[in-house]
């Protein structure tokens, strides 16, 4: 069963990133879509929208309607990928594919990790939380100063906190399997290692990545 249900969240994890990138993609070919997304009416809009929905899902998901979780899921990815698409513009395409191949990668090692461990992961759980917070936090600092060291410093723990939280969330799979349906719990785990995947990718595309000139 446990098996199955890892399925299920692999599928969820795909399908929402499949539309997350094939969105950024589109919209990244049209000029006036993106001049619009680039507007802070707008942009506030996208944020607003990503962030109800992210905290509804963080705090429902387990209790609502199936079908109610997947909607809110695929239209949280489709936001995101409004947001993406600013990724196309910068990017070269090449690149892009490349960075998402090394966060792939990156992501199915710590996601092994947690899988197998027999370490209880959640004792990491609120240093994780901190270095989050703490993260965010300066980073907000650092849009006033623009310091270039610090952006690369406060990426590069935004990378480790991600991977921590990859292998945690794929572990909670264990502790929850019999407490929450299939359905909600597959949404829910699928949701959780999208954020992670998502904010990983970003960081390591600001690394790595090659500016379209």
């Amino acid at each position: 069963m446990e098996n199955k249900l890892y399925s299920k969240v692999y599928l969820w994890l795909f399908l929402g990133l499949a539309v997350s990138f094939l969105t950024g993609f589109y919209v990244s070919t049209n000029s006036n879509m993106v001049f619009n997304i680039l507007k802070p009416s707008y942009a506030i809009i996208i944020f607003i929208v990503e962030i109800f929905i992210a905290i509804f899902l963080s705090v429902r998901l387990t209790k609502m309607n199936p079908m109610t979780a997947k909607i809110l899921y695929f239209v949280y990815c489709f936001t995101t990928g409004l947001s993406l698409s600013l990724i196309f513009v910068v990017y070269k395409v090449s690149s892009i594919i490349l960075v998402f191949a090394v966060t792939a990668v990156l992501f199915g090692i710590f996601a092994f990790i947690g899988k197998v461990t027999k370490l209880d992961l959640s004792k990491i759980s609120t240093i994780l939380l901190i270095g989050l917070i703490a993260l965010i936090v300066v980073t907000i600092i650092n849009l006033f100063i623009g310091s270039e060291t610090l952006d690369l410093v406060l990426c590069c723990i935004g990378i480790v906190i991600f991977l921590g939280y990859i292998a945690y969330d794929i572990q909670k799979v264990k502790y929850l399997a019999n407490l929450v349906p299939e359905d909600n719990l597959a949404i829910f785990i699928a949701f959780q290692l999208y954020l992670d995947f998502i904010n990983l990718f970003y960081r390591l595309i600001s690394l790595l990545g090659r500016s379209d000139d």
